[in-house]
């Protein structure tokens, strides 16, 4: 059964634009990675990938072994790494489904050496430069390139990842970091380790620094069309790279189920944080924060009814959520209303829920609705 209290429109041309603007940024012999880790940022993971195949990812990422199996039952040929780290039946399912994995400590190889018998399975190797999550330390590279020479683990690419390069608009701390990166490299192929793929940027070291490129670009949040941060699109003006256009790929939508006219003076919700100042024409949602829809949003965003706003009122519900449609007396139970997206002229972007949140658009759009129903449109 369809859930039908909320859906995801998605826009096939924006990704395919958003594709092909990072495509070109990259010479020819460059690989493109898509990242469609959780469920594709909340796009939907089949789907998107899918198109962002047909569009032009020369390689897709996910976070763990479970994902890239869904994506390997999907027919989906091209080469798919596992970023996330992966230990005992999810390597042995590594290996059924031709998927690339991540090594990211001694542990890591000790667990690749008791499940993957045929060492048919390429590993990336997780390399620590300064975000101190998943990663060999310098310190370990030695003691790793040993283990993986000896027991002729197939090393096809090895990664790190920015800790400091979206949130701000000096980039030092990033240009030490891809030079510690180069430095590990060094060492690797010094200690017999080929690295036939390095790779660094995500998508904001995509859109400002080509000398990250190396080998593969990872493209996680611009593939949606979102940029990573205010100062990322700063520094790009600033460096005088070349004007990128991201076009948003999600729409969120759900329509009204009710309509009520609340008395001057009367509460609307939880802990009666809104009071009627006026007769008040009140829609009522069937999303709430069970669907994505966050708590945090409660009398400060905005939806689009008619290509108009109307502004959440009172508490956001688990499973319902308010909004004030006074200004729009054309408004009706059935309307559809965009709770992220466009309508008309207007726009409520992941940026402005995120805002209202205190967090980032990120995280916005991964949380949307997972049992919704994503259709292209």
């Amino acid at each position: 059964m369809e859930y039908q209290n909320c859906w995801v429109e998605l826009s096939k041309s924006a990704l395919y634009h958003n594709i092909a603007t990072f495509r070109q940024q990259l010479s020819p012999n460059q690989r493109l990675l898509c990242v469609v880790k959780s469920n594709a940022y909340g796009h939907g993971l089949v789907p998107v990938a899918k198109e962002a195949v047909e569009a032009g990812a020369n390689w897709l990422a996910v976070f763990n072994v479970e994902e890239g199996v869904l994506l390997g039952n999907a027919g989906i040929q091209v080469p798919i790494l596992v970023l996330g780290p992966s230990y005992g039946t999810q390597l042995a399912l590594a290996s059924t489904h031709q998927l690339r994995i991540t090594l990211a400590s001694i542990d890591g190889i000790e667990a690749y050496l008791d499940n993957v018998t045929a060492r048919d399975v390429p590993v990336h190797l997780k390399l620590e430069t300064g975000t101190h999550r998943q990663g060999f330390m310098p310190d370990e590279l030695k003691t790793a390139a040993q283990l993986l020479q000896r027991h002729r683990i197939p090393v096809e690419g090895a990664y790190s990842h920015y800790a400091d390069i979206e949130d701000t608009t000096d980039h030092t701390f990033a240009a030490g970091q891809r030079e510690k990166f180069e430095r590990a490299i060094d060492t690797l192929v010094s200690l017999g380790v080929n690295v036939a793929i390095p790779h660094t940027a995500c998508t904001a070291a995509a859109i400002l620094f080509p000398n990250t490129y190396f080998q593969m670009v990872r493209v996680g949040i611009g593939t949606y069309g979102l940029w990573p941060s205010k100062e990322t699109n700063v520094s790009a003006q600033t460096l005088g790279r070349p004007e990128i256009a991201l076009k948003p790929v999600m729409n969120w939508k759900t329509r009204i189920a009710q309509i009520k006219t609340v008395p001057v003076g009367e509460f609307v919700g939880y802990g009666r944080t809104f009071r009627a100042t006026r007769p008040t024409r009140i829609g009522i949602l069937p999303v709430g924060y069970a669907d994505g829809y966050r708590r945090a949003f409660s009398n400060t965003a905005n939806t689009l009814v008619h290509g108009m706003r109307a502004r959440v009122v009172g508490r956001v519900c688990m499973n319902l959520t308010m909004i004030d449609v006074t200004d729009i007396p054309d408004a009706k139970v059935g309307d559809v209303v965009t709770l992220l997206g466009t309508d008309g002229d207007e726009a409520v972007t992941a940026e402005a829920l995120a805002a209202c949140a205190g967090t980032i658009n990120y995280e916005i759009v991964t949380c949307v609705a997972p049992y919704a129903s994503r259709k292209w449109v």
